[in-house]
């Protein structure tokens, strides 16, 4: 479970910006996660509040979007739902795709009081 280490360097990039930008206190923090990354959303709402204690996000809300999983058809060029479709293009049948998206880990908000 690699998720507290990603959080404690998701803790460490806040408190950089809010040292840097004279934030006192976070409100909420999101966090978009891709389908395909190696990190697993509800890992990192159970460990939240033991990364965050002590930390100019402490008493801030965790929000987390899951970014899905695309995929083209190399053969017939529909762009489809990787996971919800099994790997498999719900037009063609065929299983010849490039991934799109869906590996991705961002810090897409920082909500300051």
């Amino acid at each position: 479970m690699h998720e507290i280490g990603v959080l404690f360097e998701v803790v460490k990039t806040v408190e950089k910006f809010a040292r840097e930008n004279d934030v006192k206190k976070i409100e909420t923090l999101v966090l978009q996660i891709g389908e395909l990354s190696s990190v697993v959303p509800r890992y990192m709402k159970n460990l939240y509040p033991a990364a965050i204690e002590g930390s100019i996000l402490e008493d801030s809300k965790l929000e987390i979007q899951v970014l899905p999983a695309n995929a083209l058809c190399k053969d017939c060029n529909k762009v489809f739902a990787l996971i919800k479709n099994k790997g498999i293009c719900p037009k063609c049948n065929s299983k010849n795709y490039e991934i799109l998206g869906g590996r991705e880990f961002f810090i897409k908000e920082i909500v300051c009081y």
